[in-house]
């Protein structure tokens, strides 16, 4: 894969030096031939989901200087913009929910698809969702599930289930996503409710059952929650399905769950804030996220499950046959999205996580 990678930029570098020669490469060259400033570029993304990379390529091929951004939760991500002064993030990263929460409070600019032609690489499953149709404020980038981490060598009860991480023989044993709709997500389901459940008497259920989960967490962590389970901090978790391929590689030992009661799935967008500055500029960045090229660094690194269709082709079976990189379609169709909650049940949701973590 790596011996790809080079061969893929070596292929680049070529191309855009034989374009330098005729006519300058990127958004017109200096006398050195490397481009011309065309501006910057603000993003604000999810830690650890976006490659320095691939930032790089993009800045080498047209002049625009990219300044990154992380954050670790959509709820972190909204607060923040709203709080920024208007136009301070050009590009935002929110998952399926949020691009819908924002489209609703007026946050997001409409996609000029006319400077997008490398959206003919997104699957047809992944446009036209539900939360924007006809994708008119985004773009898919990368998805998966959340997943459950098991180190066999550690862990001796089977686990197929969310339910199973509640039992107490993995007490001092789990790492879990600091993400409250997750966890308490993955609470609802373990009692028989929907993900997303408003029920307040189900509720108050959810919140018994989520002080037993209690005792089980060493960890919270949505940057790199891998890192717990690759040291043995962790013998096993509830996090993104990705992170668990990269606890592979390093612990073969470790190995991918998709639960019984159906996995919590997410599917991460590409969108334009309202106030952008550097729209033309944004709609060149995620153009270029859209190149095959692009996705296959993007895939090396980060092995979520990819929207892009030919970057997918040429990752090869390593990636397709392997569960935890590209969720098996049984588990996507089972699974269920985080949605959209009123204020008061969010409150009572708010008031479980700030207990939990008490």
């Amino acid at each position: 894969m790596k011996n790809m990678k080079k061969r893929i930029a070596a292929i680049m570098t070529t191309a855009c030096l034989a374009v330098t020669m005729l006519t300058g490469c990127g958004k017109g060259s200096s006398s050195d031939g490397k481009p011309a400033s065309a501006g910057e570029l603000n993003i604000f993304v999810w830690t650890e989901y976006v490659p320095d990379s691939v930032i790089k390529a993009f800045e080498d091929e047209t002049g625009i200087k990219v300044n990154v951004s992380t954050y670790s939760s959509n709820e972190d991500m909204l607060a923040k913009v709203k709080s920024e002064s208007a136009g301070a993030y050009d590009i935002v990263l929110p998952s399926d929910y949020m691009v819908e929460q924002m489209i609703g409070q007026d946050m997001l600019a409409e996609l000029d698809f006319e400077k997008l032609p490398n959206f003919k690489n997104i699957g047809d499953s992944f446009k036209n969702p539900a939360y924007d149709p006809g994708n008119k404020y985004s773009v898919p980038y990368l998805g998966g599930a959340c997943a459950i981490a098991v180190n066999k060598d550690k862990v001796d009860k089977e686990i197929k289930s969310y339910a199973d991480l509640f039992d107490p023989s993995l007490e001092g044993k789990l790492v879990v996503l600091d993400d409250f709709r997750a966890v308490i997500g993955i609470t609802n389901k373990a009692c028989g409710y929907d993900l997303n459940e408003t029920d307040k008497t189900k509720l108050d259920e959810t919140g018994k059952k989520l002080m037993e989960l209690k005792k089980n967490v060493v960890l919270y962590d949505s940057d790199s929650p891998k890192s717990a389970l690759i040291s043995g901090d962790c013998d096993a978790g509830m996090i993104w399905s990705a992170e668990i391929a990269l606890a592979m590689e390093e612990v073969p030992s470790i190995e991918v769950v998709y639960p019984t009661e159906g996995a919590l799935i997410f599917q991460d967008n590409w969108c334009v804030t309202k106030e952008a500055k550097n729209y033309d500029n944004a709609m060149a960045f995620i153009d270029f996220m859209m190149k095959p090229e692009s996705m296959v660094m993007v895939l090396e690194e980060f092995p979520y499950m990819c929207a892009n269709t030919e970057a997918v082709k040429m990752m090869g079976d390593a990636y397709s046959s392997n569960p935890a990189k590209n969720p098996p379609a049984e588990a996507v169709a089972g699974g269920t999205y985080v949605g959209n909650l009123d204020s008061d049940v969010l409150e009572i949701y708010s008031e479980m996580w700030t207990k939990l973590k008490e």
